[in-house]
């Protein structure tokens, strides 16, 4: 029996492009399985020389790897993009002083020399790739929970909803890793002589506000990334599939490494772009939160209000739209090196088509 809930929410979603509708008589009943075949028909690649992969999908040296993969993938991007999300915060905190992107790194220059574009970067690099660890070890985990959860026919009819209840379940925790060094960085980069490094600044804050200073942006936090992680996953995994279906000119399976990651590249550019505009508003919310004392999230977004919640978006629209194709790169470049198993783009079962091809006679 399917779980009612997950079932109801995958129908309501905007986003779901189930192909038919059937119902289940005893004629249509699923064929006995083998033990693991729903995994790996719908998770994991298929393989004619299984000596090719280095461990089996779904194990635990898999998730592992997935993990290391996310922190390079994360840690390295976001800390190789610390001048660009120092402007932007900025921007978004103090608009009248930094009143765009090339003004920002102006005004910065000037006051902070070169050196202070690097504001950050310590925060930056241990909390994104903690963000990393969890957010693209705990996707995979999900998704292959959630796929064994509703069977080889719905996990595909339904596997945008897969991306985006796996995307969301595990951001929820990645989140809560990256919370407090979030609240470090932004402390450093928006309020000049508060503290330049992470050996001030974390001490400080527990000293000011105790535990609490680390982890009043988890919610905010929660209302922009959640949000940017369902839509980098599922726009991703989505756009992936329509590029190897109406651009590339032959099948994955005959593409060669290089050119599948160039179409990784490509696809998580696209999604980096949505997931920018999607996030924006929450992001000038957990901005402003940090850098203030006192202020609740509600509080900070209607002093903001429309216009203010959407500054700064040209410049997050640059750096997340590269740093999601980079995160998407890395990441698939660590499973390629590794040998892990990278599943192709989802194809229908044999088993639905033949109940649609029996619902058309």
């Amino acid at each position: 029996m399917y779980p009612s809930t997950l079932t109801q929410l995958a129908r309501a979603n905007p986003f779901h492009s189930p192909l038919i509708s059937l119902q289940q008589g005893d004629e249509w009943k699923h064929a006995p399985r083998q033990k693991g075949e729903t995994q790996r028909k719908l998770a994991a690649a298929s393989f004619k020389d299984e000596g090719s992969v280095s461990c089996e999908y779904g194990s635990n040296k898999y998730y592992a790897l997935c993990g290391f993969g996310g922190i390079l993938s994360c840690g390295l991007t976001h800390t190789a993009v610390v001048p660009l999300d120092l402007v932007k915060c900025r921007i978004q905190v103090d608009p009248d002083k930094y009143k765009s992107i090339f003004n920002g790194f102006s005004v910065t220059l000037r006051e902070d020399g070169f050196r202070g574009l690097g504001r950050g970067w310590a925060p930056t690099f241990i909390g994104y790739s903690m963000q990393g660890l969890c957010k693209f070890g705990f996707y995979e985990l999900f998704k292959a929970l959630y796929n064994d959860m509703l069977g080889v026919e719905n996990a595909y009819l339904w596997r945008t909803s897969v991306y985006l209840a796996a995307s969301a379940s595990a951001e929820f925790f990645a989140d809560i890793a990256l919370a407090p060094m979030e609240a470090c960085k932004v402390r450093i980069q928006t309020q000049p002589g508060y503290a330049s490094t992470l050996r001030e600044c974390a001490p400080k804050m527990y000293a000011e506000e105790g535990v609490w200073a680390f982890y009043k942006g988890v919610y905010p936090l929660w209302l922009r990334q959640i949000p940017y992680t369902m839509m980098k996953f599922a726009c991703f995994e989505r756009t992936v599939e329509m590029l190897y279906k109406y651009v590339v000119p032959k099948p994955r399976s005959e593409c060669t490494k290089p050119e599948q990651l160039v179409v990784t590249f490509v696809a998580g550019y696209i999604a980096g772009v949505f997931c920018a505009v999607v996030s924006h508003p929450a992001d000038s919310v957990v901005s402003v939160l940090n850098k203030e004392k006192g202020s609740s999230a509600a509080q900070v977004l209607k002093r903001l209000g429309p216009r203010g919640a959407w500054k700064g978006l040209f410049a997050r629209i640059i750096m997340i739209g590269t740093l999601t194709a980079l995160q998407w790169f890395i990441y698939d470049s660590v499973k390629v090196y590794f040998r892990l198993p990278r599943p192709p783009p989802p194809e229908m079962p044999e088993s639905l088509k033949k109940k649609m091809a029996l619902a058309s006679h």
